[in-house]
């Protein structure tokens, strides 16, 4: 099969288009979705439940990123993936609109509880725009019942970020969110700035990154995929409160990976970026 490798340490220039990769066995809890982490089931283990041949799921193939990563990803024409990490693809959405959601919204959906939103707290979005930020804002409004709602990007996504369902938005080049006089229930920080975060939330609320270092009383996390957050989110999705943001500028073709992680590199995306159509 395609596949897209490498063998060192590097950035973009160490990805190789491969097209003789050896398709990877199936043990008997996996099964073998045939598009990115978005696809059609053409083989399951003899130890799997609920999936069959044909199903159409998606899901983060990599149940624990740092601790267990695997050697099979999912720029491939073939990957497998453990039955527990996938769910039934929402009926409403094509393979490409699926493929943007698992590692994304599962982020999105653990934070929010490890922070302890719940109906009627109000939560400052750091990143608003992006992969996770986008599906934050829209998580806090539809299934954890926030109060108010208030995100941070740059001048050309105030608007967007508006149409997510931020009640309020705060442009970064212009002002310093840690230095505004309201204060809030919870704040979740997807750029990378917990010490700047903490200084944002009311005393004794909660705050949650997702990357670099964690100021306490901050929290930093990992993501463990599961996709029982996917099952139990289906329903947000299929009705439509809940929708993948997909940049513009994608999806790239199979053969523009390494186009797209350079792309990633800038900065500029907004929503997530697919690589589709797998050959």
């Amino acid at each position: 099969m395609k596949a897209w490798i490498y063998s060192e340490y590097g950035g973009v220039e160490v990805l190789k288009l491969e097209s003789n990769v050896v398709v990877p066995e199936v043990k008997d809890d996996q099964i073998v979705p045939g598009h990115d982490v978005a696809g059609v089931v053409v083989k399951v283990g003899s130890q799997v439940k609920e999936l069959k041949e044909g199903d159409e799921v998606y899901g983060d193939i990599i149940e624990k990123a740092l601790e267990k990563p695997k050697q099979f990803g999912s720029l491939a024409e073939y990957t497998v993936a453990e039955e527990k990490l996938l769910a039934l693809k929402p009926r409403n959405l094509d393979f490409v609109q699926a493929a943007a959601l698992p590692l994304a919204i599962e982020t999105a959906y653990e934070g929010l509880e490890k922070t302890g939103l719940s109906e009627g707290k109000s939560i400052l979005v750091l990143g608003g725009a992006g992969g996770v930020g986008s599906l934050v804002i829209q998580l806090a409004k539809q299934v954890f019942g926030a109060s108010r709602i208030a995100a941070i990007s740059s001048t050309r996504k105030l608007e967007f970020l508006k149409s997510l369902g931020a009640d309020s938005v705060i442009d970064y080049t212009k002002e310093n969110f840690e230095d505004l006089p309201e204060k809030f229930d919870v704040v979740y920080d997807a750029v990378g700035q917990s010490d700047r975060a903490v200084k944002a939330v009311k005393e004794g609320g909660g705050v949650v990154t997702i990357f670099g270092r964690v100021t306490p009383p901050a929290i930093g996390f990992v993501v463990t995929s599961n996709g029982e957050i996917l099952k139990k989110l289906n329903p947000y999705l299929e009705s439509g409160k809940v929708k993948p943001v997909l940049d513009p500028n994608g999806p790239f073709p199979f053969d523009k990976v390494n186009e797209a992680f350079s792309y990633l590199e800038t900065n500029r995306a907004t929503g997530k970026v697919v690589i589709y159509p797998i050959p």
